[in-house]
């Protein structure tokens, strides 16, 4: 699998996280700030894994998720949903979407990364 994240999100500070960690695990990232960039990038870039928040200006995560599902190019890269809405029916929408994985903010950094690797195939790495 290839090392290229997409992290779709419109915090400024979550994304300098994100793209500080990433970075530091050594994956390869692009930032899309809404929905429809998410989209675009997503077929420009062709990631491995797409870190991807649910309330984007837009396309919601959800619909991004879906779509890229629907793609039979992109059908097959990972999706880790990170959002701050963290109530069950939210997760169930998410899996529902095609998210491999649902996380919520706060996050743990190590946790976050281990999961990132998980997804990506590299286990312990």
């Amino acid at each position: 699998m290839n090392r290229r994240v997409l992290i779709a999100e419109d915090e400024e500070s979550i994304i300098a996280s994100l793209e500080f960690l990433m970075r530091k695990a050594g994956y390869e990232t692009r930032v899309a700030r809404d929905g429809d960039s998410a989209l675009a990038c997503a077929a420009e870039y062709v990631p491995g894994l797409v870190v991807l928040d649910i309330m984007l200006p837009g396309r919601s995560g959800f619909e991004v998720c879906e779509r890229l599902r629907a793609d039979p190019r992109l059908a097959g890269l990972r999706v880790l949903m990170l959002t701050a809405r963290g109530s069950a029916d939210d997760e169930a929408r998410g899996t529902g979407a095609g998210a491999d994985a649902y996380m919520t903010k706060p996050f743990s950094t190590h946790e976050l990364v281990a999961r990132v690797r998980s997804l990506m195939g590299e286990g312990g790495r």
